[in-house]
């Protein structure tokens, strides 16, 4: 297979569907789980699979067949860390919004990069039901910050005192929202733990940028792709072809 996973492909819990071994497709799901450590080019789809290992059925199952079907393909692809990296702390962040179709729930998606290279990534359901699409955007920039604050006490440990971390987003709404005083009474209803976004954007602790859509690279991490694009993004996250 080309990709993990068809275009546009939803998951959903298929009551009517035939079940299958749940020993067998969780120690499938462990399996890959264990992978994306070094391959963030199956995160979204495994971490889309994993849900449903309490009641699997048969196109759970067909869904992570796929992805071996496609690791199988792709056996020399890794990511390549070369020795003159630098030390340069910046992430991207992205949201499919609702995307979840068991509780409506978006996903998020982040990925930071130290001196050009891709060290982080994460494809995670949210704990909050978005009522927006900038909602949801927001709270994933704000899980991205808290990685990327944890990334940059670390390096002070090595001697690298690094600020004004760039966040990259496709959401002019949630730049204005987190830079802006004046959106803040539009957002009461968006938890308060996620609004720490905001106090450190004003600090200059962090500072948000938009990128358009097409070169939003964690994209990759939220939602099944065509193989152009898949293609493009595994690229351009610096996964190269060993072989």
């Amino acid at each position: 297979m080309k990709t993990p996973m068809a275009t546009g492909f939803k998951l959903h819990a298929d009551p009517e569907g035939k079940p299958v071994e749940c020993k067998l497709y969780r120690g499938m799901i462990g399996s890959l789980l264990y992978l994306t450590a070094s391959r963030p080019d199956i995160m979204f789809a495994t971490c889309l699979c994993a849900r449903f290992q309490a009641n699997p059925k048969e196109s759970h199952l067909y869904a992570v067949k796929r992805i071996f079907r496609y690791l199988k393909g792709t056996k020399n692809l890794g990511l390549w860390y070369p020795e003159s990296s630098g030390f340069d702390l910046m992430a991207y962040i992205d949201s499919d919004y609702g995307g979840c179709k068991l509780d409506r729930k978006s996903t998020s998606g982040s990925c930071q990069f130290l001196g050009g290279k891709l060290v982080s990534w994460t494809s995670k359901k949210q704990n909050c039901v978005s009522t927006s699409t900038a909602e949801a955007e927001y709270v994933a920039a704000a899980s991205c910050c808290s990685q990327v604050l944890w990334m940059r006490t670390q390096l002070r440990y090595y001697g690298f005192d690094i600020k004004k971390i760039p966040i990259l987003c496709d959401s002019k709404s949630v730049i204005a929202i987190s830079a802006n005083p004046v959106q803040h009474s539009k957002t009461k209803h968006i938890d308060i733990r996620y609004h720490f976004l905001k106090h450190h954007v004003e600090h200059g602790t962090i500072e948000m940028y938009f990128v358009p859509t097409d070169y939003q690279l964690a994209d990759l991490f939220t939602k099944a792709l065509d193989e152009k694009r898949f293609t493009f993004l595994v690229g351009k996250i610096g996964m190269l072809n060993m072989s």
